[in-house]
This record gives C-alpha cells, sequence and structure tokens, in this order.
C-alpha cells in the first residue's frame, strides 16, 4: 500500500469540520499539520482527529506557513479561511506543487482572481473549488433533464433563493457582514447559485446588471421595523436574552468550543447582534444576467425570510423544467441542538422541513413529476458525494468537480453586481474579470 497523503488544513472555523471529519476516516490520507492563528480552534479539531482514532496534527501559526508545507512534506492543502485571505494560501500551495482544495468562494475580488488563474496556468497546478452544490442528487437530476433537451433550447432561468431569519441572519452576526472579508453575499453566498447555473446550462455570464441594499438588518433598517436591540454581542447581554435574532454560543457544545472558549486567543466575536453598527453587505439582492449561448437569467436573494428554500425555473423552446426545495416551512428560534452547524443552517430533517419538486412541463402535454428523493444529509446529500470525489477519486462524479476557472465564472458574476449596485449601470463580466 501507498503512503497516506500527509495533508494540512488552514483555517480551523466550522468551515473545517467536513473535511476534517472525512480526512479522520480515510485511511489514504493522514492530516499532519492545522495552521490557524488560534489554538483553541486547531484543538478542537484535533480532538476529532483522536476521536477518530488518528494522531493528533502539528499546529502551524499563519506566519509560518510556507515552513508548515515544506517541513511537513504535505501533498493536499485544505482552505477554510476567511475568503478574502484563500488566494495567498492557495497561490503559496500551487507554487509548492502541493494539491488543493478550496472551500467555496475562490476568492473575493478580480485581482486575486486573476493571481490564482495566472498561478494554476504557471505551475499546471491542481486546484478544486468545493461547489458541493454540484453533487446534490437533485441539481443533478435538473441537469439530466436539460442536457437530454426535455425542453429543447434553453431561454431563460429565474432563480428565487430564500434564505431565513435563522440561517440568512447568520451571515450579519460574524465575519461575512464586512464586504471587506466576504465579497459580500453575491460572491460568498450567490456564488454558489450563480456556479449552479454556470453548470446547468453549460454557459458562461458575459453581461450582469443588480440592484441591492441593506433592507431588513443593520442599526437603521432594525430601528425602522422595530427589531432592534441595544447590545453588540449576544454573550453576557441581558437584551439579548429573548432576541429571536440572537445567537447564544453557550447553549451549543460545537459552538462553545469553536468560538466562545477561543476568543481571548483573537477577540473574534461569532455572534454579534444583527441589528448593530459595522455591517456592510446587502440582504436583499436582484440581478439579470446575460450568458454566452443567448439565455438569461433573473435572480433574487432574499436574506430575511420566513421559510428557507429556492425556486428555479427554466424555459425553453419545447417546454419548462421547474425545480422547487423547501428546506424549511418556517422557522423556528433558535433552540438547543448538538450540531453547530444544526444550530444556524437548521435541519433538513426538523419537523418544520418541507418538500421538494421537480416538475417537467412540456408543451402540447400534462406535466410530469420528475422529483427524486431529497437526501436529509449536508446540503442535500451533497457533502458526502463531493468528498468520495475529491477525495476518493469516485470517477462517476469526477467531471463535476469545480476548477480554478470555474470558481472565477461564479465570481465574477458576483463582483459585477456587486459594481452594478454601486453605478446603476449593466456590466460586462470581461470589464471585471475576463476569463479565457
Amino acid at each position: 500500500m501507498s503512503a497516506p497523503v500527509r495533508t494540512a488544513i488552514v483555517g480551523t472555523g466550522s468551515r473545517a469540520q467536513l473535511f476534517t471529519e472525512g480526512l479522520a476516516k480515510r485511511d489514504e490520507y493522514l492530516v499532519v499539520a492545522l495552521c490557524d492563528r488560534n489554538p483553541t480552534r486547531m484543538a478542537f479539531h484535533n480532538q476529532i482527529l483522536t476521536a477518530a482514532g488518528r494522531p493528533a496534527a502539528a499546529t502551524w501559526p499563519p506566519e509560518r506557513f510556507a515552513e508548515m508545507l515544506s517541513e511537513a512534506r504535505i501533498g493536499l492543502l485544505v482552505v477554510t479561511t476567511v475568503d478574502a485571505t484563500h488566494d495567498a494560501y492557495i497561490v503559496a500551495a500551487l507554487e509548492a506543487g502541493v494539491r488543493v482544495i478550496t472551500e467555496k468562494p475562490m476568492t473575493t475580488d478580480a485581482d486575486k482572481a486573476r493571481r490564482i488563474l495566472d498561478t494554476v496556468a504557471r505551475t499546471a497546478g491542481d486546484l478544486t473549488v468545493a461547489f458541493n452544490y454540484r453533487f446534490n442528487p437533485v441539481h443533478q437530476r435538473v441537469r439530466q433533464l436539460l442536457a437530454d433537451g426535455e425542453i429543447g433550447e434553453l431561454t431563460s432561468v429565474h432563480f428565487e433563493w430564500l434564505l431565513d431569519v435563522r440561517h440568512g441572519a447568520d451571515y450579519f452576526r460574524r465575519w461575512h457582514r464586512d464586504k471587506a472579508n466576504s465579497g459580500g453575499l453575491m460572491v460568498h453566498k450567490a456564488g454558489h447559485h450563480f456556479d449552479l447555473v454556470n453548470w446547468w446550462l453549460g454557459a458562461a455570464p458575459r453581461v450582469v446588471f443588480g440592484q441591492g441594499r441593506l433592507a431588513f438588518y443593520g442599526p437603521e433598517a432594525g430601528r425602522r421595523h422595530g427589531y432592534a436591540r441595544d447590545y453588540q454581542r449576544a454573550h453576557g447581554s441581558p437584551e439579548a436574552q429573548d432576541d429571536p435574532f440572537a445567537l447564544h454560543l453557550d447553549d451549543n457544545p460545537t459552538l462553545r468550543a469553536l468560538y466562545l472558549d477561543a476568543e481571548e486567543h483573537d477577540g473574534y466575536y461569532r455572534d454579534r447582534n444583527v441589528f448593530a453598527d459595522g455591517v456592510t453587505i446587502e440582504d436583499d439582492m436582484a440581478v439579470l444576467v446575460g450568458y454566452d449561448t443567448g439565455a438569461s437569467m433573473s435572480y433574487h436573494l432574499t436574506a430575511y425570510s420566513p421559510w428557507e428554500g429556492y425556486r428555479v425555473m427554466f424555459n425553453g423552446s419545447r417546454g419548462r423544467v421547474e425545480l422547487e426545495v423547501e428546506e424549511s416551512t418556517w422557522t423556528r428560534p433558535h433552540e438547543r441542538v448538538e450540531s453547530g452547524r444544526g444550530q444556524v443552517h437548521g435541519h433538513l430533517a426538523a419537523p418544520t422541513a418541507g418538500q421538494t419538486r421537480i416538475t417537467l412541463r412540456p408543451l402540447w402535454a400534462p406535466p410530469v413529476d420528475m422529483t427524486v428523493d431529497h437526501d436529509h444529509a449536508g446540503h442535500g446529500g451533497a457533502d458526502s458525494r463531493l468528498l468520495a470525489t475529491l477525495l476518493d477519486g469516485d470517477a462517476s462524479q469526477a467531471a463535476d468537480r469545480a476548477s480554478a476557472r470555474d470558481g472565477a465564472l461564479a465570481l465574477v458574476t458576483g463582483l459585477a453586481a456587486n459594481r452594478s449596485f454601486v453605478t446603476g449601470e449593466a456590466v460586462p463580466t470581461a470589464s471585471v474579470l475576463d476569463i479565457d
């Protein structure tokens, strides 16, 4: 047997859990290094490794990252840091000949994206962006219907995504609330969706127009709607005790270990008031996109919905495909759950979970139910399938791996939308980032 791939994870917040847990189950990989500025969070991930019977990994500070790659003889790097820092780790690893898997989005601005693309081209490096929604069986069923020509030439898409007041609010409690860190929801969250549409259509975006604003969260809107409370962060704040928007880290063992117990090292607060100062991202966004195939998309993202899910309608020359996913029918206030991810995202298998429907509506014929079972595991079963493809070499879905180019094509729609929010004009994507 060959020696296990020596693996490092940089960034050890909750986003890294999927990879730490997945790697710990696979004898073909050995996590030998964790890199983060926070020793408490690295210790949490080492507990995951040792609980799975694997040795604890060495811990490294970010300023010694290049040294870590060399001394620890890293063969695979997983990047799960703050979005705006992805490029520094990706580029350094590719230049060192290390294979890289990065959380989405690939990065947060055009200069960083170009640097990554240039490095991939120059080094012939192996970079995968972890767009897990490509591996959701529901999304794959839709893609197959479109590829099989069930609705003929695809002409337009209408895409509505609803984040509820549990999950949507969470982007306004943490580092994502600052656009300098995340690029806003057009980059961090909608990039997920823009990649799906690129993949579904087999198309690249060419022009983008958008309008976006902070309509619900933040201090001004919070006062206007009557939801504002006078506190900065929930922990230790009496005003937060009965606030349905507050996240109580001490109610959840995972969030306590990853964040509350780790604050002394970096001062990062995971439970900020969603109606306090410091929010620089939008929560209500409408976007029009034109693609190189001639198709168009109208897209709307709402981050303060009473229920969570999405609707996608595809129009074609021979009919229409409709996808509706109700991840919840309504949203409860926060309650104690064992999973940190469940605490902030909710559970697809919860009593409030809704239904998934795929409907084919051909011209001149009755509608046909094309629904497949909605897996209640992470991201509709996509997470485990992503890991199987990226770590086990599952050839059945290898073509769905997202490359650096795919990451850039998803990013450029969000960047162009952000620019359009400011200028009020349609933005050609090539003026933001020219992707070969």
